[in-house]
C-alpha cells in the first residue's frame, strides 16, 4: 500500500484508545507503520529498485528487529523531551512498534505488486491481488475516523478501523471468488486451465477486476465485473517475445536481471537501432507505466 494509507492506519489505531498508553503512542505507530519502507534508500544506489524493495525489510528477520530498534529510539526520545516524558514505558513502545510493522506487511501483501514475506530465506513473491495499491476508500474510512477522534474521542477511530477491516475482508473474498470465475470461464473456452492468472484490483471501482492470463506465447488481458460476471478479454494478446535471439543475451544485463527478479508477467520489446537491438523488458501488470523503474532496456550488439 501507499504510505498515506500506512500512516492513516497508525494514526487511527493510536486514536482508537492507544494514546493513553504513552505520550509517543501516535508517533510510534505512525512511524512503525512506515518503517519497513526504509528500503526506499535503494533509490540512491544503482541497484534496480524493484529487485530490492519489499524484500529484506519486509521479511521475518526485519519484522523481529525493526520494532526493537524503533522502540529503543522512541524510548530515548521520550527521555529527552521537554518536559521529559514520565510515561515512557518500553514495553508499550515495543508492542506498538510491532503492531505498526505487522500492519504494514499485511497491507503490502494485499495488492498485486507483491511482497517477499520470507526474505532472506526465500525470494518467493506473494500476492494478495485484493486491494489496489492506492485505495481511496481506505483513505476515506481511516482519515474520517482519525480526524473525528480528537480530544479523547475514540469511537470514530474504532468505527473507521472496523469499516476498513470489513472492506478488506470483502475485497479478499471478492478477489478469490473472481479468480475462480475467471479461471472457470477461461478453461471452458480454451479446454485448458491458464498457466498463470491474475485477477487483481483496479483504482476506485471495487467491483471491477483487471485480468491477466498466461496463454503460453502471449498474455491475454481483460477485465471482470461483478455486474455481468463475465470476462471481457482484449482483442489482441500481448506477445511475450521471450524466445527472440536478442532476449537471451539481454537477460545477462544487470538492470534487466533486476526487473526479472521482481517481474510476474514479463514480456519483451525488441527494436533495431544503429547500435544493435534495443531490448526492453516490462511486466504486464504495469505495461502502461514507462517510468518509475518498472522496465529496463539494454542494447545487444549485432555480430
Amino acid at each position: 500500500m501507499d504510505n498515506v494509507c500506512h500512516t492513516l492506519v497508525g494514526v487511527a489505531a493510536a486514536r482508537a484508545g492507544i494514546t493513553s498508553t504513552t505520550r509517543l503512542a501516535t508517533a510510534t505507530l505512525a512511524i512503525a507503520a512506515n518503517v519497513p519502507d526504509i528500503d526506499v534508500l535503494v533509490f540512491a544506489t544503482e541497484i534496480p529498485s524493484v529487485a530490492f524493495r519489499r524484500g529484506w525489510t519486509h521479511g521475518p528477520v526485519a519484522q523481529v528487529l525493526l520494532p526493537i530498534a524503533l522502540a529503543g529510539a522512541m524510548w530515548v526520545l521520550a527521555g529527552r523531551l521537554k518536559p521529559a516524558s514520565t510515561d515512557r514505558n518500553f514495553r508499550w513502545l515495543l508492542a506498538l512498534s510491532y503492531l505498526g510493522v505487522f500492519t504494514h506487511v499485511f497491507l503490502d501483501y494485499l495488492n498485486n505488486y507483491g511482497i517477499r514475506l520470507l526474505m532472506p530465506f526465500s525470494d518467493r513473491w506473494f500476492y494478495g491481488d485484493a486491494v489496489f495499491i492506492v485505495d481511496v476508500w481506505l483513505w476515506g474510512m481511516l482519515a474520517v475516523g482519525a480526524l473525528l477522534s480528537r480530544r479523547g474521542r475514540t469511537r470514530p477511530a474504532r468505527i473507521g478501523l472496523a469499516a476498513a477491516s470489513i472492506y478488506i475482508v470483502a475485497m479478499v473474498v471478492s478477489a478469490r471468488a473472481a479468480r475462480a470465475v475467471v479461471s472457470e470461464q477461461w478453461t471452458a473456452a480454451t479446454g485448458a486451465p491458464p498457466r498463470a492468472l491474475m485477477v487483481g484490483p483496479v483504482a476506485v471501482n471495487p467491483f471491477r477486476k483487471a485480468v491477466i492470463i498466461d496463454a503460453g506465447d502471449r498474455y491475454v488481458t481483460g477485465t471482470f465485473g461483478w455486474g455481468s460476471r463475465q470476462v471481457d478479454f482484449g482483442d489482441v494478446g500481448l506477445p511475450k517475445n521471450d524466445t527472440l535471439p536478442a532476449v537471451a543475451e539481454a537477460r545477462q544485463d544487470r538492470k534487466v536481471h533486476g526487473i526479472l527478479v521482481w517481474s510476474r508477467f514479463p514480456f519483451w520489446e525488441v527494436r533495431t537501432t544503429p547500435d544493435g537491438k534495443a531490448v526492453t523488458v516490462r511486466d504486464a501488470r504495469f505495461a502502461g507505466i514507462a517510468r518509475g523503474g518498472f522496465s529496463a532496456t539494454t542494447v545487444v550488439k549485432q555480430p
